[in-house]
């Protein structure tokens, strides 16, 4: 946090010593006083390389349009729905706003996005799959663009799975759910987990890996309102995760309470074998690695729903406050042309939306697990709660706790159906009166 304060500051700092030089002022309007449009994006990213690259395709449109200028804003993915809240209501929101497709809903409806249907370019329309596109779809209009997405994967300890003897999964077969947990049990023994299990932020890996198992949890009754059900598929992953931690004794209970970074010094020094994370995790073990530590990245398990995974693709908004919709929306179609999706993909160590971009050499080597990733990406399905008005409360209020409780076997599984069904319907009905 510090870092990224001293990166915002030095920002800043940038910022208002370029006005000066310049000699330039900002208008009520949005222009310079030299009749320049002024465009702020603010970009939520944080790892150097996604930095640098988000910061180079700017100076690059800058260099191109000297009448239509973006100013580079910092945020951060730690406060975003609260920011940008503030910001809206404030109507000091920036113009193209960095951000991901399950925060969007709200602002959707609420009225902060522009509805995006009518001056997307067909090039950019084109490019990205339709099931990317459902995920920042609300009521009909579209107030993203979805450009960036993350699968989850396992992360191995490849000379401790290999002495295992266990059969190496692949994207064309990966191991069943029950295969994994047999896996995991294999893998450990006396000062080693098969896994761990990182859950401090238990929804989106519940929901997103539950699609496996065939599960949902978020329906639509017949007059379009979501309702909460937790039926047998929604148990496929729960159950393993909790019988792991409880009953094999294979996962880590430490864990639990841990990001996924809290996890790698323990892998690195071989207390887990296995930890499931996020692709983009990927970038912090090439960094952190100790010299001659290997690890490979394997698929996500499959169950009755097969390979599918829900996912929250990043988006690009535009506020519906700007004055200047078609400039931003020209900037995120520069943004997002197929190699500059490319050039953000690998600054983040994420897939690319768009098909052009997926194609790309680069995404389809050996090394790192790139090849592992791009061959999951046609699994990828928007995320269960994507279109939920209600969603961050109850995720927040009602199943994250449910759910820490349930994975460490503070409670049963009635229980925790009762409070993620029964509770959460509450919460969603105060938001579809």
């Amino acid at each position: 946090m510090r870092a990224l304060a001293r990166r915002m500051a030095a920002a800043a700092t940038a910022t208002a010593l370029a006005l000066l030089l310049t000699g330039c002022s900002s208008t009520d309007d949005g222009r310079y006083a030299d009749g320049t449009i002024r465009l702020r994006f603010q970009s939520l990213a944080w790892q150097k390389e996604s930095v640098d690259a988000n910061k180079q395709l700017v100076k690059e449109w800058n260099a191109a349009h000297p009448d239509v200028q973006v100013e580079y804003v910092q945020g951060s993915w730690d406060n975003v729905h609260d920011q940008l809240l503030t910001s809206f209501e404030g109507g000091e929101a920036p113009d193209i706003i960095h951000d991901a497709s399950d925060d969007l809903a709200d602002f959707a409806y609420g009225g902060y996005l522009t509805d995006l249907r009518s001056l997307l370019p067909d090039r950019l329309k084109a490019d990205i799959p339709e099931q990317s596109w459902r995920t920042t779809t609300f009521d009909g209009g579209i107030y993203g663009v979805p450009f960036l997405q993350e699968p989850r994967v396992l992360i191995a300890n490849t000379k401790l799975l290999k002495a295992s003897g266990a059969r190496i999964p692949t994207p064309e077969r990966p191991w069943s759910w029950a295969e994994f947990r047999e896996v995991s049990k294999a893998l450990t023994e006396k000062g080693r987990y098969g896994v761990a299990w990182p859950l401090k932020e238990p929804v989106s890996v519940t929901l997103n890996l539950g699609l496996s198992g065939g599960g949902q949890l978020f329906h639509r009754d017949p007059d379009g309102k979501a309702e909460l059900r937790f039926e047998a598929g929604d148990q496929v992953v729960t159950g393993t995760i909790r019988d792991q931690v409880n009953s094999d004794r294979s996962a880590a209970r430490t864990a639990l309470g841990m990001g996924g970074s809290d996890t790698l010094p323990g892998f690195f020094g071989g207390r887990y074998a296995m930890v499931p994370l996020g692709f983009a995790y990927r970038q912090q073990i090439v960094e952190q690695a100790p010299e001659g530590f290997a690890w490979t990245v394997l698929p996500a398990p499959a169950g009755p729903g097969g390979q599918a995974q829900g996912v929250s693709p990043q988006t690009l908004s535009v506020a519906e406050d700007s004055p200047y919709k078609k400039e931003a929306v020209a900037f995120i179609d520069f943004l997002l042309r197929p190699p500059n999706m490319v050039r953000l993909a690998r600054g983040d160590w994420m897939l690319p939306t768009g098909t052009t971009a997926l194609a790309h050499p680069s995404l389809h080597t050996a090394e790192h697990g790139w090849a592992i990733g791009t061959a999951l990406a046609k699994h990828l399905r928007p995320a269960p709660a994507q279109t939920v008005r209600g969603y961050p409360e109850w995720k927040d209020k009602v199943a994250t706790p449910a759910l820490q409780e349930y994975y460490s076997g503070a409670i049963d599984t009635a229980e925790l159906r009762k409070r993620l069904v029964d509770d959460g319907n509450r919460v969603l009905a105060r938001y579809q009166r």
